[in-house]
């Protein structure tokens, strides 16, 4: 736990705690929206397991982001999380999504 808030730049318990609830929460959430989401736009587990999963993952990944950021708002965190945003984006190599 120590070296995880000196990497995030946490200092106390109870904001990992906060980040913590947030990433479950948006996990959860996410992958709860998916099958909605798929169903509206005609995807379906019938398709087949080559077509469906990655459709579902790409469905999944911009329903997350906004997700996460949107959680940490509601939680406090929304500085952290638009960082840890901006990084991901980043290492993804999709930085022009967001502006500096």
């Amino acid at each position: 736990m120590k070296k995880l808030k000196e990497r995030w730049d946490i200092e106390s318990n109870w904001r990992l705690t906060v980040v913590f609830i947030v990433f479950a929460v948006t996990g959860s959430t996410s992958a709860k929206f998916a099958g909605p989401v798929t169903d509206l736009i005609g995807i379906h587990e019938e398709m087949g397991l080559y077509i469906y999963w990655p459709i579902r993952l790409l469905v999944i990944f911009p329903v997350y982001q906004v997700l996460l950021v949107s959680f940490g708002w509601l939680f406090g965190e929304f500085e952290f999380f638009w960082n840890f945003e901006k990084k991901m984006l980043k290492l993804m190599g999709l930085s022009f999504l967001v502006s500096e």
